[in-house]
């Protein structure tokens, strides 16, 4: 009796051991840092839903619209998105508070989608010290994509010199000896695009002269009065919208009307183009990399389809036509890709690896033919636009896409 109870003792410790072992090999199958579990991937993001910038809390809504959908779909390889989201008010300060709340206290696994140069900037060398991904960064700085002394950062957004080297590519293409006057924003910003054009030029002396403003000035007409003594034949406009649509009405009234280039986030129709007088706007050229929830010619599209149905369901309360929502949208679904190819490898130098092996990734809310590729030496995932020219009412898509690489 001994021996057989001695038997079945063994057997069933036996049956334990590798029900315990196969029960391991599945655990070893799945790797976690803080953040991440079996149901649960937390994400956290900074967006100014308050102050100055709070026209950009759209960004944020729609990021999190889109992980609600998810959510609803049954999450990301069976594991709900928990998105915590913070107001920063756009204050780069408070921007450090929160960031080291939602790493420290929150401990989620990641922060995607902050919203700012100047925020994430605050943020960055924190970032990376603690060897947290800091990702798809909702700014167009060329600082994001610097893998090699910031590996835990990464843009999404066009970059300003990628979007002014595609305007010198038109410029050298349409009138090579054009004499360039450049009014910029005397800032990160305004630098960027101004290098990204001479880059793009090559030759600078057609450059004839870069006026600085900044932005705390309440108008830039001087700059326009004394642009125009300068007899260019081109103006290029790097600003931000309050002096884009200034300088455009300045034009106007002045009935000077040299080429004139606008930068992509100084485009808003309803914000820049129709305050400068339609009238005024006529012929000016800018570039976009999405698609235009207000332009008729993508009303039956599916891709915006799919946007206008996501707002319809979880943010009624969001006009289709926001430019914000939609790139808070096309941000977020980019995240959701990388998540999906994360499997179960769910640690933090796997969500970079994944977000640093994007091949031509294209998605509903980006103009045909412009793609997302990222790689270990290139942390810039969009580097095509396509230029446009204000005619009527509303912007009209031309020429091809065109690259901003600088070879």
């Amino acid at each position: 009796m001994t021996t057989a109870l001695t038997r079945r003792t063994l057997s069933s410790l036996l049956g334990l051991a590798l029900v315990g072992a196969a029960a391991g090999s599945a655990y070893a199958d799945k790797k976690y840092d803080t953040g991440a579990s079996d149901t649960e991937i937390k994400i956290g993001n900074i967006v100014p839903y308050s102050g100055p910038a709070s026209a950009y809390g759209s960004v944020g809504k729609a990021m999190s619209a889109v992980f609600k959908k998810v959510n609803d779909e049954g999450g990301i390889n069976g594991r709900r998105i928990n998105f915590i989201s913070y107001d920063d008010a756009y204050s780069p300060p408070k921007t450090v508070e929160q960031a080291r709340k939602l790493v420290e206290s929150d401990e989620v696994l990641f922060l995607f989608g902050v919203l700012g140069t100047a925020p994430n900037t605050a943020i960055q060398k924190y970032m990376n010290a603690k060897k947290v991904p800091q990702l798809f960064v909702a700014t167009g700085a060329t600082k994001w994509n610097e893998p090699k002394t910031n590996p835990w950062t990464m843009g999404w957004l066009p970059s300003y010199q990628s979007e002014a080297r595609i305007y010198a590519k038109y410029l050298t293409a349409q009138q090579p000896t054009g004499k360039i006057a450049v009014l910029y924003q005397n800032d990160d910003m305004g630098k960027d695009y101004l290098k990204g054009l001479k880059d793009g030029l090559g030759d600078t002396s057609l450059v004839v002269l870069e006026e600085s403003y900044e932005i705390a000035e309440p108008t830039v007409e001087s700059h326009i009065v004394k642009m125009k003594s300068a007899n260019p034949d081109i103006v290029v406009l790097f600003t931000t919208p309050k002096s884009g649509a200034q300088a455009i009405k300045k034009l106007g009234e002045m009935n000077w009307k040299p080429l004139t280039i606008i930068s992509n986030v100084s485009a808003s129709t309803a914000a820049v183009m129709r305050p400068a007088g339609v009238e005024n706007s006529q012929g000016v050229i800018s570039a976009a990399y999405a698609k235009d929830a207000s332009d008729p010619q993508w009303a039956n599209d599916p891709g915006l389809g799919a946007f206008r149905e996501l707002l319809a369901k979880y943010l009624p309360e969001i006009n289709p036509v926001d430019s914000s929502a939609l790139t808070g949208y096309n941000i977020a679904t980019t995240m959701v890709e990388v998540l999906k190819r994360c499997g179960d490898e769910l640690t933090r130098a796997n969500v970079m690896k994944q977000a640093a092996s994007l091949k031509q990734f294209a998605q509903g809310g980006l103009l045909p033919g412009i793609t997302l590729t990222t790689g270990p030496d290139d942390f810039q995932p969009i580097e095509q636009l396509q230029l446009m020219q204000f005619k009527g009412e509303r912007w009209q898509l031309f020429g091809e896409v065109m690259s901003g690489e600088l070879k």
